[in-house]
């Protein structure tokens, strides 16, 4: 989740006041750059873990998060504090790589730096790996590339000292069964991406939430819950449809003729607040609304309108499967091990980036109604390629497809890396996932039922980077 690493460091120019809604319309436009300019960032999470006993640590600990945190800067990151009842604390990292921040339970966040190429990425990736667990080394601590923590219940799991996930922490439970689970115990793995005009942002909104459901499957790795198969492969993704109705789904607008900036902004208008950011502080408005601030009527600021930071803020509170503030943000794989970090941008970039891609990638799935755009994605999260798509065939079947046409829009592309290889072999995780036709989590439920004897503890040394 979005971390303020403006928080509050250094002199910064007050943020222009919303006068109308043209600014909310302008700032999506902001994001417009010409196709040389577009750019990769890539967003992963992944547990902490005590090496001693697979515990979580919680923040204030010896050897916990807050000293994980501060001995990375021994690799040049730069704290970034924040207000807490009890003093400022350490919520996040601020470097050349991008920012580190913290989930709501310690989910430890690398939010990479935009970047050109997808050998650029992996090496950032990498780097922020090791350092990690270098610090990992001398504290006692592991990580896990999971979707889901597969042994903790949520009372075992501590929370992070930052004022937003105090007030989601107390939302979630008016509007959703599993929105805590969704703070608690998730990790994802995601990658922004930039567009060229408002019809190319709408182009590439359509393919990627048309296609989400494929990224679940591929990267479903999440089938345990406090310690037992849960009955899917992507329970991560199977959250989603009971956290809060108001800011989750398929948003089926975004297929309408004329979708565009305007249409967006009407839905992040609608949905409800969680909190506005003053001094240092979070001011709770959970439930509260956006078009009410507009007008100067929000209950807790009285008289006061929102900035545009209150907008960008805003913007972050909500959570479809694809999601659009100055980017796009492809949002639907369960966190992984190295390799599918890697895998995650090459899809979507191979799909996005490249003209003759984007269009065929469209035709794939441009005749599917909403009502079966739908029915694919409740029917992932338990059945991945299993789940039936439109035909009367099963998603495997269109999923070598998919990264066919993913692989000629990254050898279209052309980066090379200091071996002379380009982009296309960062899909090979994803290749050999369709070629085996199985993903990731039902390979860990033979591991169970299999060599494991229904012991999930085995996963710690199976899942660990």
């Amino acid at each position: 989740m979005t971390t303020k690493t403006d928080a509050p460091q250094g002199v910064k120019s007050p943020s222009p006041i919303i006068e109308s809604k043209d600014q909310l319309i302008a700032s999506f436009a902001r994001g417009e750059k010409p196709a040389e300019r577009w750019r990769i960032g890539t967003e992963h999470e992944k547990f902490v873990y005590r090496r001693s006993d697979h515990g979580a640590p919680s923040y204030a600990e010896p050897g916990g998060i807050r000293d994980l945190l501060g001995e990375l800067t021994q690799f040049g990151w730069r704290p970034v504090e924040e207000d807490g009842p009890h003093g400022r604390n350490v919520i996040a990292m601020s470097g050349a790589d991008g920012s580190i921040s913290l989930e709501p339970a310690g989910q430890f966040e690398l939010s990479g730096a935009p970047l050109e190429s997808l050998h650029q990425t992996c090496a950032e990736t990498g780097r922020h790996l090791e350092q990690v667990k270098t610090v990992g080394d001398k504290l006692g601590l592991g990580f896990l590339g999971l979707g889901m923590w597969p042994d903790k219940t949520r009372a075992e799991l501590p929370v992070m000292p930052k004022g937003r996930y105090d007030i989601m922490r107390r939302h979630m439970p008016r509007v959703g069964s599993l929105g805590l689970d969704m703070m608690l115990r998730t990790c994802t793995i995601q990658v922004n991406l930039d567009y060229a005009s408002e019809a190319d942002m709408a182009k590439k909104f359509r393919v990627g939430l048309a296609l989400q459901p494929l990224a679940t499957a591929l990267f479903a790795n999440s089938p345990f819950t406090e310690g037992k198969p849960n009955g899917m492969l992507s329970f991560r993704s199977h959250i989603w449809s009971d956290t809060d109705p108001a800011r989750t789904g398929m948003l089926p607008f975004v297929f309408e003729d004329g979708f565009g900036y305007e249409r967006y902004a009407d839905y992040a208008l609608d949905v409800p607040m969680y909190f506005v950011y003053r001094e240092g502080r979070y001011i709770d408005a959970a439930g509260l609304s956006f078009r009410d601030f507009l007008r100067g009527e929000l209950s807790v600021l009285p008289g006061e309108k929102p900035t545009l930071d209150d907008w960008s803020d805003h913007l972050s509170t909500a959570f479809p499967e694809v999601r659009l503030k100055t980017f796009l943000e492809m949002r639907g794989a369960d966190g992984g091990p190295w390799n599918r970090i890697c895998a995650l941008p090459a899809l979507w970039v191979g799909l996005l980036y490249d003209n003759g891609a984007l269009d065929a990638a469209w035709d794939v799935v441009k005749h599917w109604t909403l009502e079966e755009r739908q029915a694919l994605r409740d029917a992932v999260p338990a059945q991945a390629l299993n789940a039936p798509i439109p035909g009367g065939r099963q998603l495997r079947d269109i999923a070598g497809e998919v990264l066919d046409i993913a692989h000629a829009g990254l050898a279209a592309r052309a980066r090379h890396g200091q071996a002379g290889d380009d982009e296309t072999g960062f899909l090979d995780p994803l290749r050999e996932i369709v070629r085996r036709g199985t993903v990731p989590a039902e390979v860990l439920l033979e591991r169970y039922h299999g060599e494991w004897n229904g012991d999930v503890s085995r996963i710690y040394a199976e899942a660990s980077f």
